[in-house]
């Protein structure tokens, strides 16, 4: 039986397939050029090859998209035909809870794989994504603390858990240890877009802008590329680092230029579209018909039902261009949806008060927004995203605070956004309008 290159055995491959199976994980691993493309080469060349098979419905998997998520249950469908070896079965198991919706059974499913198979880098950057996807950031740390011990500098992929255990350490807090290991993946592997980012995301969570664009302009030809899935949301960092400066002709600039040139269709991308249009529209900014693109853009894929966190970032867009229907249509996709899995309960219980929130901030109900967002920010970190990601929650509502003139509430989540970031313009201007009791030259949207 044939192994890939950290010898771990691989059903039906054949030389070739491994070798083409070994180029598309690594592509994988540093988010860069088309792992799909040479799985589908590695799957021509040994059909029955069970890890080709599993890496893509994987893939698919991640993508959150309608389509991919029926397509990588085909994948899993035709997988179960196939002979498979222990660890191959268990990653179906993991496979079929994930495509059920059901997140957190997938990464409990993946616990007990990693324990199983420590040195199974496919399995330990799928279940950290999964723990990404649900937002659980002590799964992000302590997945890749489990197995580091059975890993050594010299094994291939080692960098590639270091950057790993990097973002897991920052979305724990433990920022200067985060810092390192990142640094230390990148100083290996630079073309790591996630270890990369995950520095990014210590320098935007300790509020040093200026260190934030040194650091994605100093290596920005390491994350740059035609070939790299991961570049959009590494722009949409540096946008952050532009606009909390009060850069904003250079975050339209990166908006229009490489974050929304290419008019992408992926989720992942109109996520930080959506988000980064939020933020400047709250900000007070125009933002002409970059709404109603966008918008167009979400309608392949919210739907209500698939992944709640992209639907909400899709009613950001829907609001910006007045497409109050499709608000609705989302809404009703979470109400009406009696599924049991978890992302059914993620619209109901946590999208739901979230879109109700920005909803009624975009129609200038700024109270009814506070006490809506006041309740979501505490259950918003039961699905999707990192803390940066989710910060347009705490953002939202301390905007409809200081709008909505409730002062004594404004002036308390200002002062707990400056204890975070105290040299940031933004959060001191909210305390500064919280105490002037108005919000001068904003409107209703």
């Amino acid at each position: 039986m044939f192994s890939d290159i950290r010898g771990l055995a691989l059903s039906g491959a054949t030389a070739e397939a491994v070798s083409l199976f070994d180029e598309a994980v690594e592509a994988f691993n540093i988010y860069r050029g088309d792992p799909v493309g040479l799985l589908n080469q590695a799957i021509d060349a040994a059909p029955e090859f069970a890890m080709a098979h599993i890496l893509k419905a994987y893939l698919l998997g991640f993508a959150t998209e309608p389509d991919a998520t029926q397509a990588a249950r085909r994948i899993v469908v035709r997988t179960k035909s196939l002979h498979l070896a222990d660890r191959e079965a268990s990653h179906v198991v993991a496979l079929d809870n994930l495509l059920d919706g059901e997140w957190t059974q997938a990464a409990i499913a993946l616990d007990v794989h990693n324990a199983l198979y420590p040195h199974d880098l496919v399995a330990l950057q799928c279940g950290h994504l999964v723990d990404f996807y649900r937002a659980s950031s002590r799964g992000l740390r302590d997945r890749i603390a489990r197995v580091l011990p059975k890993w050594s500098p010299d094994m291939p992929g080692y960098s590639i858990l270091l950057g790993l255990y990097a973002f897991g350490l920052e979305e724990t807090g433990d920022y200067a240890r985060a810092e390192d290991a990142g640094r230390q993946a990148v100083a290996i592997e630079p073309r790591d877009s996630w270890a990369h980012h995950a520095v990014a995301h210590v320098m935007e969570m300790q509020g040093r802008a200026e260190d934030g664009i040194g650091w994605m302009v100093a290596r920005e030809p390491h994350w740059t590329g035609d070939d790299n899935f991961f570049k959009v949301h590494n722009w949409w960092h540096r946008s952050l680092c532009h606009l909390d400066l009060g850069q904003v002709e250079e975050v339209f600039s990166l908006y229009d230029g490489p974050i929304r040139r290419d008019r992408s269709p992926v989720a992942l991308d109109m996520v930080d579209a959506s988000a980064l249009l939020w933020r400047l529209a709250m900000s007070g900014h125009d933002i002409g018909e970059r709404w109603q693109e966008l918008a167009g853009a979400w309608d392949d894929h919210a739907d209500g039902v698939s992944y709640p966190f992209n639907d909400w970032h899709a009613v950001m867009a829907y609001l910006g261009a007045g497409r109050h229907k499709d608000v609705e249509r989302i809404v009703s996709g979470f109400g009406t949806n009696g599924g049991a899995a978890e992302t059914d309960n993620w619209g109901r219980k946590t999208a739901l008060p979230l879109v109700a929130g920005f909803a009624a901030f975009w129609r200038g109900d700024y109270e009814t927004a506070a006490n809506h967002l006041h309740g979501a920010r505490y259950i918003a970190n039961s699905f999707g995203g990192s803390h940066a990601q989710r910060d347009i929650i705490d953002w939202t509502l301390t905007e409809a605070t200081v709008r909505g003139g409730l002062t004594a509430m404004a002036e308390a989540l200002a002062s707990e956004r400056l204890a975070l970031k105290p040299h940031s313009p933004i959060n001191r201007s909210f305390l500064t309008r919280a105490r002037a009791g108005a919000a001068p030259n904003v409107k209703a949207a």
